[in-house]
């Protein structure tokens, strides 16, 4: 915990950090002091930028230039100074209407329209993550006899994500055996996640291990087989394009290491699995995300899903010279109409 700022120093503080936020570049002292609401003169606001720069809260990236805030400075702003109100009614207007009649779309198309809204919207990086399979509540399993000894496996989830696969199964299993399957299977693993439906059918399993041949002890079996191998969620992005006219990123060798943690995707996925194991809107700045690729960027996080466990999680990722005022509650908002839209759903 950095030392406490006096009442002038933090408003001198937001006052550079404001500045930078709308120019990109160093803020001088002289354009601080012009402010109606500072009350100081130009030399307290040169020793308040001074002191400012040794504490760590901003930095001077040339002799003869201003101050730039510091990561360090960026965080106190956010912790301690910003005030963040609710989202304007416009933009809820205008985010309730790109996403309005979309509860009824396939899961990955509400989350693909999800990403482009709030990228359009916040004209930065929109990253959504998928939920991830094993926190969604299983809705129903449905086995399809394709040939003998061939099933096709279809695993709903209360959120309305589809999985399909197909396993190998005893040539003698008809579709008459398979419907008895799915309406045991259906009964006992009602309302849990899937991954509690992993482990009740694995001690099911070995409480039936001795009734080998009856009907259940069939089905857990063919269950258990059919819940193998669950896939990661998916993560849709969108406006990278966004980041082409910001001036921090005039050096395209950074660009092009900034895609490429774009494209890697696992980047984003590490990034957002920070953001399902907290409660609420995190804003992760530089290297407090602890991931090399994030480096001089900030990203504004929160999880979406109604219930204790969240499903998934989305972001606005940007420079860190962002609108943090306008982001928080951009952020927030999305994600609980995304929570309601996949509540609808079910």
């Amino acid at each position: 915990m950095g030392p406490e700022l006096s009442t002038r120093a933090q408003k001198i503080l937001a006052a550079v950090i404001k500045n930078y936020i709308e120019t990109a570049g160093p803020v001088a002292s002289a354009a601080i002091s012009r402010q109606r609401d500072i009350g100081v003169s130009p030399a307290t606001v040169r020793n308040v930028m001074a002191e400012l720069e040794e504490m760590g809260y901003l930095a001077q990236p040339h002799v003869s230039a201003g101050r730039v805030p510091t990561p360090r400075g960026l965080r106190f702003y956010v912790d301690s100074i910003l005030e963040v109100g609710e989202l304007d009614q416009a933009l809820k207007a205008h985010l309730k209407k790109m996403l309005s009649g979309k509860k009824d779309q396939e899961l990955g198309e509400v989350l693909k329209a999800t990403s482009k809204a709030l990228s359009a919207l916040s004209r930065q990086v929109a990253v959504v993550a998928a939920p991830v399979p094993e926190q969604e509540l299983f809705r129903h399993i449905e086995f399809i006899l394709l040939h003998p000894g061939l099933i096709l496996v279809v695993l709903v989830s209360k959120g309305g994500a589809v999985q399909n696969r197909v396993i190998e199964a005893e040539p003698e299993i008809t579709q008459e055996d398979l419907d008895k399957f799915c309406r045991y299977l259906n009964e006992l693993l009602a309302d849990l996640t899937l991954k509690e439906v992993k482990e009740r059918v694995a001690r099911e399993m070995v409480q039936e291990k001795a009734r080998f041949d009856s009907l259940t002890s069939r089905a857990l079996r063919l269950g258990h087989k059919a819940l193998q191998g669950e896939q990661g969620g998916d993560v849709f992005i969108e406006g990278q394009t966004n980041l082409l006219g910001a001036p921090e990123f005039s050096d395209l060798e950074r660009l092009r290491h900034v895609f490429r943690a774009f494209e890697e995707k696992s980047t984003l996925l590490r990034l957002l699995e920070k953001a399902l194991a907290a409660q609420g809107v995190q804003i992760f700045i530089g290297a407090e995300s602890e991931l090399v690729e994030m480096e001089g960027l900030t990203a504004i996080t929160s999880p979406y899903g109604s219930g204790e466990t969240p499903l998934g999680a989305l972001a606005v990722v940007g420079p860190q010279r962002m609108d943090y005022s306008r982001m928080i509650p951009m952020v927030e908002y999305t994600a609980r109409l995304v929570s309601r839209i996949l509540e609808e759903r079910s």
